[in-house]
């Protein structure tokens, strides 16, 4: 049985997906999540073998954000994306990022199943409607494709968790809570993030993470 973590901001498209899996035989919704830190932290609790997510989940860490990290982290957990996004930067950049699967919110359920049995077998799948190019392949199996993002890229694990949370606002105390860690280590997380990013402050991540597309709002 493959327990299938779902990721998506709307309820009625969680409540739907998790309706269409769980008719499926060997496939079963263990859990659902409405972001892109809370989907990271679920998968770092284990017990995920496929993540459907999609890409835009605002406000909060972007989902090709989330997608790089869980792969780096969690290489077994077979991701698929199912986004409204057709435009062909965000499906290589997903797919460089780890996606082993791209599906349209556009297509049929059909498509769907066929990704989602695809990944039971451990193979890729691309939506049919997608086409996918030689230069795309190219973008795809580039390593110069998060050249800009040298800085974010040295941050430790946690503090990539805490990032998008600065960003939006959130205080110390909140961070805090939601990360179950201490007050004196979010401040210490953030003082290095801005060191290692070499910014003067807040705002300047802020701009620094809206410049990169690492968080939606």
């Amino acid at each position: 049985m493959y327990k299938v973590l779902i990721a998506d901001d709307h309820a009625i498209v969680r409540s739907g997906l998790s309706f269409l899996v769980n008719q499926q035989a060997n496939f079963e919704v263990v859990d659902e999540e409405a972001n892109g830190t809370d989907t990271y932290l679920r998968v770092e609790q284990g017990g995920i073998d496929i993540l459907i997510m999609d890409l835009s989940m605002p406000p909060g860490e972007s989902g090709l954000i989330t997608t790089k990290r869980i792969h780096e982290h969690y290489p077994d957990v077979r991701i698929l994306i199912l986004s409204m996004h057709e435009e062909q930067e965000y499906i290589n950049k997903a797919i460089h990022n780890g996606a082993m699967s791209y599906v349209l919110k556009s297509s049929s359920d059909e498509e769907l199943l066929k990704a989602l049995k695809s990944l039971s077998n451990g193979e890729n799948y691309i939506d049919q409607n997608i086409k996918i190019t030689k230069n795309d392949i190219q973008q795809i199996n580039s390593d110069g494709v998060d050249v800009d993002l040298e800085g974010y890229n040295g941050l430790s694990k946690r503090e990539k968790e805490i990032f998008p949370l600065i960003a939006l606002g959130y205080s110390n105390k909140e961070i805090a809570s939601q990360m179950f860690i201490s007050t004196k280590t979010v401040e210490a997380h953030k003082a290095s993030i801005i060191k290692k990013l070499e910014l003067d402050s807040r705002t300047d991540l802020v701009r620094y993470a809206i410049h990169h597309h690492l968080i939606e709002f």
